[in-house]
């Protein structure tokens, strides 16, 4: 990847997200094989492509189906998501974890600081079990960068988690509880307690462990039981090497080299505006070495100023669009 390209992306602003955009949409066609394949079938290639657009979003199934890389660099790691039972994982060969470490660090350090600023405990157990998610290799680089003594992984140890809270508290450093949401919900039920200005961060999903709840119902049983104001959420997926961050009520926010439009859910090639519900594209341009545009299984609305919110699951979980590339 040309390193004026990967500049290009990091410093990338409002009014330049569309050049940026575009240029990394004509590598990818370029180099990405299974994504040029893609768009020739949708007949969207460089020649037509002149806006945002315009741009073919890839459907994230092919991330459980074919390899989705650059290729003029070989994969140096892989990250899986989790699975239930019978089902495919997805994987992200990625390049480049430079590319990633600058995409996670810059985000979180736009939305809450250095993370030499706080002590950042994760209760992370399912992810811990797999060891390939690429949330947990941020979060223990967060908590490498954090360099506080009580940051670390608590698997399902809640007493320990308590301790370390209690003990982070006395010292008077910066709190962040960093939680996949089924953890969160065990631990609330095992030590409720006021937890003042510790910030509280879910990263969704229950992973089978427990009955499936709405962002809502989830937030106003944590809130209860932590005596928090808000719960904060990160909005991440496998397939992408940038997070969204929501300070509460479940709206998210992008980092300037993100951002999530709108589809409507019959026409993948049309878009609504905002404040109307549909299908979730994502254009994640710290995807360099992948693929950068997105269609994903979420719904989801789009405001104005571009924050967004994820209200649920297509029903059908196939995008339309994957039946284009089945023989290949």
């Amino acid at each position: 990847m040309p390193q004026h390209l990967t500049d290009q992306v990091f410093s990338v602003g409002a009014a330049s997200f569309e050049d940026a955009a575009l240029a990394v949409y004509r590598y990818q066609y370029a180099h990405t094989q299974l994504y040029r394949d893609y768009c020739d079938r949708m007949r969207r290639t460089p020649d037509t492509v002149a806006a945002v657009a315009d741009i073919p979003f890839l459907p994230v199934q092919f991330f459980k189906s074919h390899t989705v890389i650059d290729s003029q660099y070989p994969a140096v790691k892989t990250f899986e998501s989790s699975t239930t039972t019978g089902t495919t994982p997805s994987r992200h060969h990625v390049s480049d974890l430079a590319v990633y470490e600058r995409s996670y660090l810059a985000a979180f350090e736009l939305f809450y600081g250095r993370p030499d600023q706080y002590c950042i405990l994760s209760l992370l157990p399912s992810y811990l079990e797999r060891g390939t998610s690429s949330l947990l290799y941020m979060a223990d680089d967060l908590m490498r960068r954090s360099g506080d003594p009580l940051s670390g992984f608590i698997d399902k140890d809640f007493a320990e988690l308590h301790r370390r809270i209690a003990l982070a508290g006395a010292t008077g450093r910066r709190l962040l509880l960093l939680g996949v949401t089924y953890a969160l919900l065990d631990f609330a039920e095992a030590y409720p307690q006021p937890l003042g200005d510790v910030i509280i961060m879910e990263t969704g999903g229950m992973k089978g462990r427990r009955e499936e709840m709405t962002r809502a119902e989830i937030h106003r049983v944590l809130t209860t039981a932590f005596g928090v104001r808000t719960i904060h959420s990160e909005y991440g997926m496998t397939e992408l090497l940038s997070q969204a961050y929501s300070a509460g009520e479940g709206v998210f926010r992008c980092p300037p080299w993100m951002r999530v439009l709108v589809r409507d859910p019959y026409d993948p090639l049309s878009y609504l505006p905002a404040g109307k519900t549909g299908s979730i594209n994502i254009i994640d341009l710290a995807n360099l070495h992948s693929c950068s545009f997105l269609a994903v299984s979420d719904l989801g609305r789009v405001y104005t100023d571009g924050s967004f919110e994820v209200l649920g699951r297509l029903d059908n979980s196939e995008i339309r669009g994957c039946n284009l590339m089945y023989e290949l």
